[in-house]
């Protein structure tokens, strides 16, 4: 398994962003919180997580939703 990190560092990402996650996990348990980057590299793992940062930062609005698949919407909030 190759182990990827994170393009930016985790105290600029948490300066940044406030991150929300809504849906259901891998378990079935339904989630409608805030979390930090290590909660949501929990959740959605570090190449996803990646790709919606940048994401979120090309954006350059004030709210960016990114939808998985699986059924969990995360939505980066610009501080």
């Amino acid at each position: 398994m190759k182990a990827t990190k994170l393009q930016y560092s985790t105290r600029e990402i948490n300066r940044d962003f406030k991150i929300k996650v809504y849906g259901y996990t891998e378990e079935g348990k339904k989630v409608d919180k805030l979390v930090g980057v290590s909660g949501l590299i929990l959740l959605i793992g570090t190449e996803h997580a990646n790709k919606q940062i940048e994401r979120a930062y090309k954006s350059g609005q004030d709210k960016c939703v990114c939808k998985l698949r699986r059924g969990l919407k995360v939505t980066y909030y610009a501080h």
